[in-house]
């Protein structure tokens, strides 16, 4: 079992930056994948970005150079550092950890991008 906690979500400007953190915790070695997805009011979850356990990286191509996901070298913290925001890019940002068939979630944190 893996448990994930989300924080830095906010209220931002339009070309502002905001740092999202996610903690797991429980059997993190067994993770092979961590990811941010996000959930616009009305809209499907979607992937923003990914990275797996050799650092491969992956995102949305609605965010390229605009993100930036990463971990610590523990592999028990990932972020999403989100550059340039935009108002589209509000919703609700969820991390998830992949370990063999399982998906595991967090609640969430809101990210809110308005002047």
């Amino acid at each position: 079992q893996v448990q994930l906690v989300e924080s830095g979500g906010g209220l931002v400007q339009p070309g502002g930056s905001l740092r999202l953190s996610c903690s797991a915790f429980g059997s993190i070695f067994s993770i092979y994948c961590m990811a941010w997805y996000r959930q616009a009011p009305g809209n499907q979850r979607e992937l923003v970005a990914s990275i797996t356990s050799t650092g491969n990286t992956n995102y949305a191509d609605s965010v390229k150079g605009r993100f930036s996901i990463s971990e610590n070298a523990a592999k028990s913290m990932v972020y999403l550092q989100m550059n340039s925001l935009k108002p589209e890019d509000t919703a609700v940002y969820f991390c998830n950890a992949k370990m063999s068939t399982l998906d595991f979630w967090g609640r969430g944190t809101q990210v809110t991008v308005s002047s």
